[in-house]
């Protein structure tokens, strides 16, 4: 009697859902639960694994930073474990560990410190409390017998706790040892991008208070004409090689190499607080100058759960091809590694013909990418290397709908997860469902994922003296819960008294097969408002510019606001080297014909077709003569 009283509430309740709009959030319910259930676990291992440290003998390995304890736990548990593939040369856990202890107790000569060959000697007077243990070697560096002299021809002080060495190598096992012995050693490290020179280098160098620099030797020949200012800021100058260096420069792997490979204590490295600076990495400088983002250690080691939280497992096999000066490579992509104990493939310059024979011949099943690896895979021609590999998962950000489709038809079946995050921001989405063109979810199953209105912008409601972080990225939220990456808020810009949202262009004008990239920017135009669209395009070999295509196609799916008034036809796109498009760069060239080389089009939006930009339009349009 009870059944039938209830089947009339049974039956009504999809329609009471449908009112309430939750239907559509409960598809997705079985991918929000099991993600969640994934979520918890990987918390509560991490959890686990920093009470262990935290209860392990501060004069042992896994009683200092997540790194070392990590690294140490790793090549206890698994030592045969290949961890670093990298050309010909294969490291096992145990190698790195032995590796990174003889990086860690150079780095501690240097900061005054000799603990002897077993490395058990506090030389503070006393380890077991970490906190004292640090604050006698700070003492012992500032002027305890155990300190080595200043090396001849080297001016810099000794480094002490804390101090920060920052790191212009490039993607490398080296890079790998240092960072990891820097953080044994109870130092700072700072990912330099090996781009910069001049100015830019001595602005990071500066910024983050670095100490000493190690740098890679076929660099030297570009950074002559910084040494005289990088003496002059009195660092510590080491390069990662044999080769002949000028005066003040020495080879620091031959002072690693000399050292033992015996563990150093844990309480060199243990933070006072989790939320102490590990590290600094330096922002892609899109908009400037590169900035100093502060990596804490609770970062860090949330950081290892990143690959769990993928689906990886410690059997896998891991494809990087991005630099590690940035959070994707070093942080997600190393630190997620460990994480799960798995082996990692390191390309120090990713190659699209040779990608998928490497991914043969070391068996990868998930590959790390950056939206425009994807596209570069998908613009290769046909290879027999591209068929039966065993790559199931690829993971990554910033991967349009367009590549994304083209990328699984062509080399799946295999799951695409795309996430969302930021080396300085305080918040990561994943889309674990594979929802083609989504960054993540805002299931109500999570904590503080009001997200305002279901169908508008992702915001939050602030109240009166709210405090907030501006990520600068605009996410739409649909019906379903799913978050989409729009565009960064400084790219778009207002034309015509509406908003031109720069990958909305974008995709339009990428649907072409004669076009191979795109930028979309919006550049100032003497006499209007805000800022006229503009598209700096890459054609697809073997095509040719078809104008008379590329404008029925903004025609007819582009508003005319958004319709860009410039093109700029050029051989490649300015990029970042983490594949990022400079757009800011792009919109101050302008659209001068005397002052670019690059053939240039303007809209007639008279004639309905992109003309040639020559000198005479352009000064018609500097007079108001040319409407656009």
């Amino acid at each position: 009697m009870a059944a039938l009283l209830l089947l009339p509430l049974l039956l009504l309740l999809p329609l009471l859902l449908l009112k309430l709009r939750l239907w559509p959030q409960l598809r997705w319910l079985a991918a929000d639960l099991a993600f969640s259930v994934r979520a918890l676990r990987c918390k509560r291992a991490l959890r686990a694994r920093a009470l262990a440290a935290a209860a392990a003998d501060p004069e042992g390995p896994e009683g200092g930073c997540s790194l070392a304890w990590r690294l140490a736990q790793l090549a206890r548990q698994r030592p045969a474990h290949t961890f670093l593939i990298h050309g010909a040369q294969r490291f096992s856990y145990a190698e790195a560990e032995r590796q990174s202890n003889r990086a860690a107790r150079a780095f501690l000569r240097a900061r005054g410190w000799d603990g002897g060959p077993g490395g058990g000697d506090s030389g503070a007077g006393g380890a077991g409390e970490g906190e004292r243990a640090v604050h006698g070697v700070r003492d012992a560096a500032a002027g305890s017998g155990a300190a080595r002299p200043v090396r001849e021809g080297d001016g810099a002080a000794p480094l002490a706790p804390g101090d920060i060495v920052a790191l212009l190598l490039p993607a490398c096992p080296e890079f790998l040892w240092l960072w990891f012995g820097l953080a044994k050693a109870g130092l700072r490290v700072a990912f330099v991008p090996t781009a910069l020179r001049r100015g830019p280098l001595l602005h990071c160098l500066r910024s983050c208070g670095a100490r000493a620099l190690v740098l890679a030797p076929e660099f030297l020949e570009s950074l002559e004409p910084d040494l005289p200012a990088l003496r002059a800021m009195g660092l510590h100058l080491w390069a990662a090689g044999s080769e002949t260096h000028p005066a003040g420069i020495t080879d620091f792997l031959a002072e690693a190499s000399a050292e033992v490979d015996g563990p150093v204590p844990g309480y060199l490295s243990a933070p006072q607080n989790i939320m102490d600076t590990c590290l600094y990495i330096f922002t892609s400088g899109t908009t400037g100058l590169p900035k100093a983002a502060r990596i804490s250690h609770l970062k860090v080691l949330q950081c290892q759960g990143f690959y769990q939280l993928c689906g990886a497992h410690q059997e896998d096999v891991i494809y990087l091809a991005l630099p590690l000066y940035h959070m994707s490579g070093s942080l997600l992509g190393i630190v997620g590694c460990l994480g799960i104990g798995a082996t990692v493939v390191l390309k120090s310059k990713f190659s699209a013909g040779q990608f998928w024979e490497d991914c043969q011949q070391h068996g990868v099943t998930v590959f790390q990418y950056i939206g425009e690896l994807c596209r570069y895979l998908v613009n290769q021609p046909p290879s027999k290397a591209e068929h039966g590999h065993k790559v199931r998962l690829v993971v990554g950000s910033g991967l349009r709908p367009d590549t994304w489709e083209r990328f699984v038809r062509r080399f799946g079946p295999l799951q695409v997860l795309e996430t969302y995050g930021l080396t300085e921001g305080n918040v990561a989405t994943f889309n674990y469902t594979g929802q083609q063109g989504a960054v993540g979810r805002a299931s109500w199953l999570y904590k503080g994922s009001r997200f305002g209105t279901p169908r508008g912008s992702v915001w939050p409601h602030l109240q009166p003296g709210d405090v907030f972080f501006n990520t600068g990225d605009l996410l739409v939220c649909d019906d379903q819960g799913f978050l989409r990456f729009h565009d960064r808020t400084g790219d778009t810009f207002r034309w015509k008294g509406e908003n031109v949202a720069t990958t909305e262009v974008a995709e339009a004008l990428e649907a072409l097969d004669f076009l191979q990239e795109v930028n979309v920017y919006g550049v100032t135009v003497p006499g209007h408002e805000g800022r006229a669209g503009m598209a700096a395009l890459v054609l697809r070999p073997p095509h040719s510019l078809d104008l008379v295509q590329l404008y029925v196609r903004v025609s007819e799916n582009l508003p005319p606001y958004a319709r860009p008034r410039f093109l700029r036809l050029q051989e490649s796109l300015a990029t970042t080297e983490t594949f990022k498009q400079q757009k800011v760069r792009m919109a101050k060239e302008g659209f001068d014909p005397s002052a670019l080389s690059d053939p240039l089009y303007i809209l007639d939006q008279a004639g309905g077709a992109y003309l040639p930009l020559t000198p005479a339009r352009y000064s018609a349009l500097l007079a108001g003569d040319l409407r656009i």
